[in-house]
């Protein structure tokens, strides 16, 4: 895979429009040097926003960010990302939902600060690794974290995370709260999967989220309270800033998050190389450094930790459409939406049980996309070195299984990740060391 003419530019130009700038011919991609028309390159970021929007908020609802603010950061940090990756590498950063679980635990007691803290340095470890990757390459990656390890990872953080929709963070604000209203969420998100076609069936867990608030509201069950603030709320203001503190119980909690952050970084990166026909493993450590540094103004700030985002990819793969032209009319979108105290108010008026309907679905679907990486990538499971690997994680995992060494305490994300690497390379080293040279 190779660049063309237009994407060599691409880093030191304007875009250039694609054909007529107003089709794409079959066969065709619009690549990320190129647009089309603006009022359709428009059209196609505000699409991208709303993609991404059904993930992005719900984060933000359940670690008690401020929601305005993490949108507003979640589309700073995609400009951000934009500029160091040279308008190369199209991609939204959206909230990462790996950051939920440990956020939760840091920020016991309700003050976000020190959770904010981890964040922070979560972004400057993952932008540390970019900057390593650009001069070293990405081989070491691949031995750190095969698919096997990468897989249990992203398993075990659904698994870790499903009490968290029954009974929400422990004060009874998930299922447990609403049940109707979450098995009302629910199945209107599993509906809107199969009933509606192509993009919009993309968009189930937003779709879900308004039919709960909107069943929420007619038998009584949103806050008067938020309604209220909804109500009080200025059109338009600046998002709801706080600054970080920082301990090493909560970056200790946090930090394992980097693990995921590279692999879905590393796989969004090659599935949108796939997809354009050129190869991007150059960029790759610019996409690990941009969303570090995102990750690092998110958390100065007060906004949850943010990732490339599948949502978006899928976008692209239904439009043609690569642009990184619609990228920056996505993050310009996302900032002006997070300028609006009205629009954070609406959103905290969304109701314990349609937050539980919608993150039983989140959640396991995060669990089940550990087992799509293993089966994508053909991991044999008749090798007891893969086998013990993912079994122990997991259930180190959902277990979360708990250490408290003086005033440290490691969770269960944090030893099941640690668990995966340690098994996996110790017995594969001394399964290496046991077989006869030929």
């Amino acid at each position: 895979m190779t660049d063309t003419p237009t994407e060599s530019r691409s880093r030191w130009r304007p875009w250039t429009v694609h054909g007529d700038g107003r089709t794409v011919r079959p066969g065709d991609v619009v690549h990320p040097g190129e647009r089309l028309s603006w009022p359709r390159t428009v059209g196609i970021g505000v699409q991208h926003v709303v993609a991404m929007f059904g993930a992005t908020f719900t984060v933000p609802l359940i670690t008690g960010f401020p929601p305005a603010t993490t949108l507003f950061f979640s589309g700073l940090g995609t400009l951000l990302f934009l500029l160091i990756t040279g308008n190369r590498l199209p991609s939204y950063l959206g909230s990462s939902f790996a950051f939920i679980a440990p956020v939760l635990a840091a920020k016991a007691g309700g003050d976000i600060g020190p959770a904010l803290g981890g964040i922070v340095v979560a972004g400057a470890a993952l932008a540390l690794v970019g900057v390593v990757v650009q001069v070293a390459g990405t081989r070491w990656i691949d031995v750190l974290m095969p698919p096997v390890v990468t897989g249990a990872i992203v398993m075990l953080i659904g698994l870790n995370l499903a009490p968290v929709a029954w009974d929400g963070d422990g004060s009874g604000t998930g299922v447990k709260a609403q049940p109707l209203i979450a098995l009302v969420t629910l199945a209107a998100i599993l509906l809107a999967t199969v009933v509606f076609r192509g993009f919009l069936s993309r968009l189930s867990i937003l779709v879900g989220v308004v039919v709960g608030w909107l069943f929420a509201a007619a038998v009584g069950g949103l806050d008067p309270a938020a309604l209220t603030d909804l109500r009080e709320a200025a059109w338009v203001g600046m998002p709801q800033f706080h600054t970080p503190s920082f301990s090493l119980h909560a970056v200790v909690l946090v930090i394992p998050v980097i693990l995921v952050l590279i692999a879905e970084n590393a796989g969004h990166v090659k599935a949108v190389a796939a997809m354009t026909g050129r190869s991007l493993d150059k960029d790759m450590g610019r996409a690990f450094l941009g969303d570090g540094l995102a990750t690092v103004l998110a958390g100065s700030g007060g906004g949850s930790g943010t990732t490339t985002y599948a949502e978006n990819i899928g976008v692209m793969a239904a439009t043609r459409v690569y642009s990184t032209a619609a990228y920056w009319v996505a993050g310009l979108t996302a900032v002006l939406l997070g300028l609006s105290p009205k629009f954070g108010a609406l959103i905290l008026t969304v109701p314990a049980g349609v937050l539980g309907g919608a993150t039983t679905a989140l959640y396991g679907l995060i669990a089940i996309l550990g087992a799509r990486i293993w089966i994508e990538n053909r991991v044999d499971f008749h090798d007891p070195v893969n086998l013990l690997t993912a079994a122990v994680a997991v259930i180190i995992g959902a277990a979360n299984y708990t250490l408290t060494a003086g005033d440290l305490s490691f969770n269960g994300i944090a030893l099941g990740t640690a668990a995966a690497l340690l098994i996996y390379h110790t017995m594969r080293t001394i399964t290496h060391l046991r077989t006869p040279t030929p």
